[in-house]
């Protein structure tokens, strides 16, 4: 039963030794070189991706903030062309009142005229 153990424990350290060999060779070098290469070229993808998408939500952003400017100034335009509206037809109507009181105010006079003869 030992034996079995020790011809085990004796296989493993022939394996890892011989993976180390295998994994030290200048052809398993070769291809983690090659991997870490397409690694790294997908990380700049990712990285051009990113910058692209970032851009874009800079340009929709500032886009967005040129609408609600421009909304906000024709609301402030279309206030104030109401509140001018609004003096002027007061203004006309005070006009109204006025030109009514004065064709009063003459036939008053004139009722009141005869009343003191």
């Amino acid at each position: 039963m030992k034996y079995g153990k020790l011809g085990l424990f004796a296989g493993g350290v022939l394996f890892g030794a011989a993976g180390i060999a295998i994994l030290s060779s200048d052809d398993a070098k070769k291809f983690y070189t090659q991997v870490t290469a397409a690694v790294k070229r997908g990380a700049d993808c990712v990285m051009k991706t990113a910058d692209t998408i970032r851009e874009n939500c800079e340009d929709i952003n500032a886009d967005a903030d040129e609408i609600n400017e421009r909304r906000a100034k024709e609301k402030e335009e279309r206030e104030i062309a109401d509140a001018k509206a609004t003096l002027e037809a007061f203004a006309a109507k005070e006009k109204e009142e006025k030109a009514a009181e004065s064709e009063a105010a003459p036939a008053d006079a004139k009722e009141a005229a005869p009343a003191e003869a």
